[in-house]
């Protein structure tokens, strides 16, 4: 429970205006129920005769004191009652009493809906919270993090974790505000009737409460291991649709269902364990609560038979009936302590991500860069994303208006130089300056603000051709929106379609070719209008007659800009003004097409395997 209340302090502080007109409703609500159930007394006592009028008036004043003060309540309750019976008859004053305990009970429900409709904006903005939390973390973690992490996962801590906090926690909420106050104020109750039936009551339950909490601890587990294994099954679900081409290739369709089943009996099993031990809950409190009413009827009765009681029987129903309605508040109570520890290890998840801390930072006292205008500098850069090293004491200079290619085999480190200029990464050793600061003292937004990117897998959205191209760009007109897809070759196919600039591309682009994919991609960089564009393989997934499209948008997006391509095909990249050879995580060879042909090293024998 302590957790719960650090998640209270956490979630809580925005919503305090509404947990003070909850609570405030939900006390009326008890309050009324007692008056309600107060009609019991003289209803048995009329029925049964069991008073004659003997009652006093008696005057009271909150200076008495509080014992005096219900004393005096019960004695005049008494003595209306009795003055009614007198002036009307038992028939009339079962009437009125009839009709008072229907004014009580509506009082009652309408304070109690109240609470509730107060609580809801609490459970609902909690949850819209927590999602807006964690969306924005994932956005602004660093991309070594989703390296790290399967996307079937996070996306299940996003989905299938937040949905439980928000059914087991947020859907407990009204209980934990209210059901503790109707416990407190009922016993209050209880113990101003009769003190020693109330201790006798309380030496019975702390056992029912140490066997909830045993089972309550347990369900915690169990639930956190059957979300992990939700995880596990929405990252083979993601991997599958991702991947089917290729299931289909290999005929592998049924070791697939096979996989994919025996992971669904895992989880059918766990959450059989979880379900049972919630639903374990209802009885074993029910059990707990007769058993007491059952223990304390004995109790009070021999009590009153035996005259050593200080109420009398009509007074001990009244006080059985309110210990009853304690009985539903508690079960309620403990299971939403279940709901609570289910849903716990869902949030313990969802702030595994919200937790983790953000490596790539801005600097306290960034320096400001609004422009480019000299160079960019890898000064002795060397890297490594786990043990062994990407990059070894790379030295660059990139100069305002040229283009420098980076070619050689995979994994020699290529994209991982483009990636270290954004901030994607930040190198272990050494610095990357932008005309003479290093980029660690400049804010991402401004250094990103400088770059245009067209990558070889073209990211593209669900939406319009008109929201792809003007993606990141505020207020783009569509005039500037068609000038720009004009440069990229694009106009002319995005005009081919229904409704033009305004037709859907489907998931990621699946209605559009590669070459067309990757001309939109293009188009949005050349709206961006950046200074320092990124090539990283762009044209090295694509057919003959699409490549040769996207070249000719290439080189219209890089005129006058400076340009870091990363290629494998070599025919993209001859006219660049330095051609650097990567190996092994250093350059080995650098200079312009011409000259590295001459030197017969490793460029040469990468153009020879290429022409072959």
């Amino acid at each position: 429970m302590f957790n719960f209340i650090i998640l209270l302090k956490r979630f809580i502080p925005p919503y305090k205006k509404y947990v003070f007109l909850s609570f405030l409703f939900n006390l009326l609500s008890t309050l009324f129920s007692l008056f309600s159930f107060a009609a019991i007394i003289p209803v048995l006592q009329i029925l049964f005769g069991l008073e004659k009028a003997q009652t006093i008036y008696q005057a009271w004043n909150w200076s008495d004191g509080m014992s005096a003060i219900v004393s005096a309540l019960k004695n005049n309750f008494s003595y209306i009652i009795e003055q009614t019976i007198q002036s009307s008859g038992p028939s009339n004053a079962l009437l009125y009493l009839g009709l008072f305990l229907v004014v009580m009970t509506a009082l009652k429900t309408g304070t109690a809906y109240m609470g509730a409709f107060y609580m809801i904006p609490i459970r609902t903005g909690v949850v819209r919270d927590l999602r807006n939390q964690l969306y924005r973390k994932i956005i602004s973690l660093p991309l070594g993090f989703f390296t790290a992490e399967r996307k079937g996962d996070i996306i299940s801590r996003m989905t299938s974790d937040v949905s439980e906090v928000e059914g087991s926690i947020m859907s407990s909420l009204e209980m934990v505000f209210k059901n503790p106050l109707i416990i407190l104020i009922y016993l209050i109750v209880m113990f101003a009737m009769s003190w020693e039936l109330t201790i006798f009551v309380l030496v019975l339950l702390p056992f029912s409460g140490w066997l909830i909490g045993k089972i309550g601890r347990s369900l915690k587990q169990s639930s956190n291991t059957g979300q992990e294994q939700t995880g596990d099954l929405l990252s083979q679900i993601e991997e599958t649709l991702g991947g089917l081409r290729i299931v289909k290739a290999f005929n592998a369709e049924h070791k697939l269902e096979l996989r994919f089943s025996n992971l669904n009996e895992k989880i059918r099993k766990t959450f059989n364990k979880v379900q049972r031990r919630f639903s374990l809950a209802h009885p074993v409190s029910e059990l707990m609560g007769t058993t007491v009413i059952a223990i304390l009827l004995w109790f009070g009765g021999n009590l009153i038979v035996s005259n050593n009681s200080t109420i009398g029987a009509a007074e001990f129903i009244y006080y059985i009936v309110i210990f009853y309605s304690i009985i539903a508040p508690a079960k309620d109570l403990s299971r939403a302590t279940y709901s609570i520890q289910k849903g716990l290890a869902s949030l313990y998840r969802v702030d595994k991500i919200l937790l983790t801390e953000n490596s790539i930072l801005d600097s306290k006292n960034p320096v400001k860069l609004n422009s480019f205008n000299n160079e960019i500098e890898f000064k002795n850069v060397s890297f490594r994303y786990q043990t062994d090293w990407v990059l070894n004491n790379i030295n660059l200079k990139v100069k305002r208006g040229t283009t420098v290619a980076l070619v050689g085999q995979s994994g020699s480190g290529k994209s991982t130089m483009v990636d270290l200029v954004p901030r994607y990464y930040d190198p272990e050793i050494g610095e990357i300056m932008i005309d003479g600061i290093d980029i660690r003292k400049i804010l991402k937004v401004d250094i990103r603000a400088l770059m245009g990117n067209v990558n070889q897998e073209a990211i593209l959205f669900n939406d319009t051709f008109f929201n792809n191209i003007s993606f990141g760009v505020e207020n783009a007109s569509l005039e500037q929106v068609i000038e720009a897809a004009k440069i990229a070759n694009a106009h002319e196919f995005i005009m081919a379609t229904e409704e033009g600039y305004q037709t859907s591309i489907g998931d990621r682009g699946g209605k559009l070719s590669g070459g067309q994919r990757q001309r939109i991609s293009i188009a949005r960089a050349i709206l961006k209008n950046p200074p320092i564009l990124i090539l990283d393989e762009a044209t090295s997934a694509l057919d003959t007659e699409s490549e040769k499209m996207v070249q000719q948008a290439l080189e219209n997006l890089m005129l006058n800009r400076t340009t870091l391509v990363v290629a494998h095909r070599l025919s993209t990249i001859k006219r660049a003004d330095e051609i650097c050879v990567l190996h092994e995580g250093r350059i080995v060879e650098r200079g312009k097409h011409e000259d590295l042909i001459e030197l017969d090293g490793y460029y040469k024998r990468l153009v020879d395997m290429q022409s072959f």
